[in-house]
């Protein structure tokens, strides 16, 4: 089988990441980039997904939240949607 040079350009930090994640598959990046456009020429379509876990960040505010919930801190109370986007109003409006 014939092939032919296709050049990309990306940052050094993604080429490693690129790398190492394709050895972790058992293939090289090469091979890895095939597959990935083989599949999208295929199915023609690509499917990308994005990663659905709280950075730490969000972990701790989350975390925080949580405790003031439990502990009926820095909490408000509505009964309606209209009246908790009043309330979020108001808040905007104290800035």
């Amino acid at each position: 089988m014939s092939t032919v040079l296709l050049t990309i350009k990306t940052d050094p930090a993604t080429k490693k990441e690129l790398k190492d994640f394709a050895a972790e598959l058992g293939v090289t990046s090469t091979a890895f980039v095939n597959m990935v456009v083989k599949q999208a020429l295929r199915e023609r379509r690509v499917v990308l997904s994005a990663n659905l876990e709280p950075t730490p960040y969000l972990e701790t505010i989350m975390r925080e939240a949580d405790d003031d919930y439990q502990n009926d801190r820095d909490i408000t109370h509505t009964n309606s949607p209209k009246e908790a986007l009043a309330h979020l109003d108001s808040l905007m409006q104290k800035k």
